[in-house]
């Protein structure tokens, strides 16, 4: 695959997802094209051999929902193209009709030819400002919930962290402006050298959520002895911190914690949501469990409502780097700088690194799950991944958890397993995040309330209980991106203002807590 063929499609996926128009109003095709210069269709339900599909293409195989029918004859070698991109090289012919997948679709080798700049457009801005009712803390940082929060330095201290924590479950009655008490905890924090990555991360996501305005206070447990210690973690947060070596040990710890939790309940209460304007926003966009239809569905709807989120001067924050692998050339086009597509070059080339110094190769994604769901590699992936983050600039690249300022679209390297991922979002600062999945995933993610996208009516149907919003909406053909990237848009405006998520009805959001320690442990 040569590196011209790519960055040959001169839209980027998320204006040709939104020209890929949904199915007439008032009939129910069995597929979907997503761009006239592909070399695909999308099934919109199983399809059985001999079923007319479209204009002159009959299909010849089994084809599950979400998976791809090719639309001409594809010769062994050629390129095979979707969003009018290449998404691979055909590994044996494939016939009109032919089910295309891991049994004749092949990566191959590629440099990708990145330019920068190229697309980059003047930021839309909204015509009218809307707001949301937000927490405004006394230092103007804007909170879109209201937990107190305990924190460990290291694994040591989770269960004391989390005796303190259960101690108020049920508790909590005459404080209905306190969301909870959460304990958040991880399995890392010490047999590292404190020079590492892997620590310097995990410190920042230790000081990233101590620093949450979602977080009215935030208690600090630590062990004593261990690589993290407390020394200028916490920095100028509303934390403080109790060391078990140096308060009596466990129970005179879990004592020590309650009491200052107690303490800290009537402030902590004595909160108002204010409206605040939607600029201080600051969302997190994930996507897990993908199928066929996420780019297409899901993930496109999500990136009209980052455009309009943009438009109100907020921020989202696009992440999981292994999942732009090959499509980061969509991203570099509209840096607003050069050196902000080479940082963006740089943390691919990083990982391309990192995963071979553990003998695997970046394009060893998609999951089990994806490819069942019709995703066959890692390009075809990114390119409907590339789409939640809508069509504005790309305005800065930042490292894993560090923290946002910028507004506008920005991108934050991390990997794509979503808890790791999300976990650096929050860190960042993300008061509110957008999770889209195909096949179902099941997140939340604590302080930050969690929006779960279905890509298709079949699973919101199936999961009520676990999704938020219906995008299938879009391949059922009563709803147009535009009008379903507003509903999600309206739909974050009320979740900041203090609607519950389905995730949180559930209670997700404690053990999701993920620091990424880059799989180092001495």
């Amino acid at each position: 695959m040569s590196d011209h063929l790519n960055s040959a499609a001169t839209e980027d996926v998320a204006s040709s997802a939104r020209e890929a128009s949904a199915p007439p109003r008032d009939g129910k095709p069995s597929t979907i094209l997503l761009n006239d210069a592909d070399d695909v269709l999308i099934a919109l339900r199983r399809i059985s051999p001999g079923e007319i599909v479209s204009e002159g293409v009959v299909a010849i195989d089994p084809i599950p929902a979400g998976h791809k029918i090719a639309r001409r004859p594809i010769d062994a070698g050629a390129v095979v193209r979707r969003y009018n991109s290449v998404i691979g090289v055909a590994s044996a012919p494939i016939a009109r009709g032919g089910h295309i997948h891991v049994q004749n679709l092949a990566m191959s080798t590629f440099a990708q030819g990145h330019t920068f700049g190229e697309d980059i457009r003047p930021t839309p801005v909204a015509s009218v400002q809307r707001t949301f009712d937000g927490y405004v803390r006394a230092d103007g940082r804007v909170a879109t919930r209201n937990y107190i929060g305990i924190l460990t330095s290291v694994n040591c201290s989770a269960t004391t962290a989390r005796m303190i924590a259960d101690h108020f479950k049920g508790r909590l009655s005459d404080y209905p402006n306190i969301d909870g008490v959460v304990a958040l905890t991880h399995k890392g924090g010490c047999g590292l050298d404190a020079r590492i990555e892997g620590i310097e991360a995990l410190r920042r996501c230790i000081a990233g959520y101590a620093a949450h305005p979602n977080f009215a206070k935030v208690l600090m447990i630590g062990l004593g002895c261990e690589v993290t210690n407390l020394d200028g973690v916490l920095g100028g947060s509303a934390g403080d911190a109790l060391v078990i070596q140096q308060s009596g040990g466990t129970a005179a710890t879990v004592r020590a914690g309650i009491e200052r939790i107690e303490a800290s309940l009537e402030r902590a209460n004595n909160v108002q949501r204010t409206p605040v304007p939607a600029s201080e926003l600051k969302v997190a966009l994930q996507c897990g469990g993908s199928d066929g239809y996420s780019g297409v569905s899901a993930n496109a709807a999500l990136g009209a409502a980052v455009d309009l989120i943009v438009a109100h001067g907020g921020t989202a924050i696009l992440s999981e780097t292994t999942e732009c692998y090959g499509a980061e050339h969509l991203l570099t086009r509209r840096a607003v700088r050069r050196d902000v597509g080479e940082k963006l070059i740089a943390r691919v080339k990083w990982w391309e690194q990192f995963a071979a110094s553990h003998g695997m190769e970046i394009n060893n994604n998609p999951s089990p799950g994806n490819k069942a769901g019709g995703l066959t590699n890692i390009i075809e992936k990114s390119l409907g991944a590339m789409a939640k983050g809508g069509t504005t600039n790309l305005v800065e690249v930042y490292d894993y958890a560090e923290r946002v300022t910028e507004k506008g679209l920005v991108f934050m390297d991390a990997p794509a397993f979503d808890p790791v991922g999300a976990t650096a979002q929050v860190a960042g600062g993300a008061n509110v995040l957008c999770f889209t999945t195909g096949r179902g995933s099941a997140f939340g993610c604590k302080p930050t309330p969690s929006l779960k996208l279905a890509s298709n009516t079949p699973l919101y149907q199936r999961m009520p209980d676990d999704m938020d919003v219906n995008c299938g909406t879009l391949l059922d053909g009563t709803e147009t991106i535009e009008e379903a990237g507003a509903r999600i848009f309206d739909l974050i405006l009320a979740t900041a203002s203090g609607t519950k998520t389905a995730s949180e009805r559930l209670g997700y959001g404690e053990e999701e807590f993920s620091p990424w320690d880059k799989g180092i442990m001495l």
